[in-house]
């Protein structure tokens, strides 16, 4: 069973996880560009995941997910895009539909996931 984290993590860890895809590489400013958030809210934010062992930071300030930042980053974004799927499915702008799986994303069950889940996958 996964650690319950803030939704504010969730989205840090699922973003570290898509530069990381993208990029190979993230540092506290990618994300801070990506997020549009501040610098210095970055740092605290890394703060906190490194001190719950979500991340770790090497000397050049590189940023790595642990194997737990990770299985969080990934479960996070897998209903990411089944929400965004499905909800363009429906008819939903895919900018609309991408904005509105982010929040329902964080607030659904694990058991009302896998339904859902279930019904869109067929």
């Amino acid at each position: 069973m996964l650690k319950k984290i803030q939704e504010s993590s969730e989205n840090y860890l699922e973003t570290i996880l898509i530069l990381h895809q993208r990029t190979g590489a993230v540092r506290s400013i990618d994300i801070a560009a990506e997020m549009e958030f501040s610098k210095p809210s970055v740092s605290v934010a890394m703060k906190h995941l490194r001190e719950r062992g979500c991340i770790a930071v090497d000397p050049e300030g590189y940023i790595t997910l642990t194997e737990e930042g990770r299985a969080i980053a990934e479960s996070v974004y897998e209903r990411h895009l089944l929400f965004t799927r499905w909800l363009t499915s429906l008819g939903v702008p895919e900018e609309l539909a991408a904005e509105d799986a982010c929040r329902i994303e964080h607030v659904i069950s694990e058991e009302t996931f896998r339904a859902i889940q279930k019904h869109v996958d067929g």
